[in-house]
């Protein structure tokens, strides 16, 4: 009988052993971040990273989202990638409430220069230089159908417009094509003429813009029908010239050939000469 309930007690703390050792044994607790609970100077409440922590984690135990973490801490990656102990900010404290207090005397505003900053605007005008002599006139106008390109010398501006002949209605003058908003710094002004004309001036310009100006490049060019009828009428005219000139010479060769053949003739011989008539 004493041998049964030793074996029976035995074969219990056996057991229980048994069970003690297949049952899993609880694991410890995460080790969790440090918190402030004071927030800083100036208003931030900070997290300490520790082992195993992600953002959404960190956001959850904060009563966050992640979006929020990322606004917090700007320089989290894409993947937002935490280090153990790196700070994270996880709130900020609101603004404690001013007190109130006398208001105080403000100073009369003095007038300050703003910089300007703005742009300039550059005006092309392609005009009928009917004389040719590279100059506008009052009764030249311009010319439609060309095109003007303003381009920045550093590549960093580059606009294309059309040349137009139209009038203005009021001032009596060219419409100009006008380009707006243009940077300050230094452009090349180029011009391309229509079909049927030929530049009076140089088809290029650069020049220097600072903001607030006004700059204006006039570019002549004259119709080659007008070209070329001047040029057959200065053809025409030169050809009238020389001929008479050539006429002239011929005459004068002619008398003073006669002049030298009536030079050489004995004077026996010349009828009606005074010798004769002695």
């Amino acid at each position: 009988m004493k041998t049964r309930t030793i074996f029976f007690i035995s074969f219990l703390l056996l057991a229980i052993l048994m069970i003690g050792v297949a049952l899993p044994v609880d694991a410890a607790p995460p080790a969790q971040g440090f918190v402030t609970a004071t927030p800083g100077a100036d208003g931030r409440i900070m997290y300490t990273v520790v082992g195993g922590d992600s953002c959404s984690s960190v956001a959850f135990q904060h009563g966050i989202t992640v979006p929020q973490l990322r606004q917090y801490n700007t320089r989290l990656d894409a993947n937002c990638t935490l280090s153990i102990g790196e700070q994270l900010v996880v709130g900020l404290a609101p603004a404690p409430e001013p007190t109130a207090g006398p208001a105080p005397t403000l100073a009369p505003p003095t007038p300050t220069s703003t910089p300007f900053t703005g742009t300039t605007e550059v005006c092309v005008l392609l005009f009928d230089d009917l004389n040719g002599d590279a100059m506008r006139q009052e009764t030249e106008f311009g010319i439609d159908g060309g095109a003007v390109s303003l381009t920045n010398l550093n590549g960093s501006y580059s606009e294309t417009l059309n040349t137009t002949a139209d009038i203005d209605p009021d001032l009596q003058e060219p419409i100009r094509s006008c380009f707006s908003d243009v940077p300050q710094g230094q452009y090349n002004v180029g011009i391309a003429v229509p079909d049927g004309y030929n530049p009076t001036m140089l088809v290029s310009y650069q020049l220097t813009v600072r903001a607030g100006d006004r700059a204006s490049v006039d570019f002549g060019a004259q119709s080659k029908t007008v070209t070329a009828v001047e040029a057959v009428e200065e053809g025409g005219n030169r050809s009238s010239v020389l001929g008479i000139l050539g006429l002239l010479l011929l005459l004068g060769g002619i008398g003073l050939a006669y002049y030298a053949y009536r030079a050489n003739q004995p004077q026996s011989k010349l009828k009606g000469s005074p010798l004769d008539r002695r």
